[in-house]
């Protein structure tokens, strides 16, 4: 029985890890696409909110991120000048796992996206 040389792969190579950078840099890139000019909406936002996430997935996916679970969140809120705090606990890798968040503000609203990368051992 043969089985392939990738599945004994305990850790990414280099080409193949996770980049928070490059993850982060094309984050801002969708957010600032996607939510330019947008006002704030709470009938709209559970739509939206699942559009980004599925864009911003769809696009690190194409990344080549070989054997990464991609998790994606992101929140939408109305801009009150109100202060907001958002944190995220995970137990994982810090040689292999990563994570990359960007935040997007207008007079209308706010919108915090998080991108986990989990290798898949």
């Amino acid at each position: 029985m043969e089985t392939s040389a990738s599945s004994y792969l305990i850790r990414p190579n280099y080409k193949h890890k996770f980049k928070a950078g490059v993850a982060k840099e094309y984050m801002r890139e969708i957010l600032r696409e996607e939510l330019s000019g947008v006002q704030y909406n709470p009938e709209e936002i559970p739509t939206l909110s699942r559009s980004l996430a599925d864009s911003i997935k769809n696009k690190l996916k194409a990344l080549g991120f070989e054997r990464y679970k991609l998790i994606v969140q992101v929140v939408i809120g109305e801009q009150r000048g109100e202060g907001v705090k958002m944190a995220a606990r995970c137990f994982w890798d810090a040689d292999t796992d990563s994570y990359a968040q960007e935040m997007y503000m207008n007079d209308s609203l706010f919108c915090v996206a998080a991108a986990f990368g989990v290798y898949y051992y």
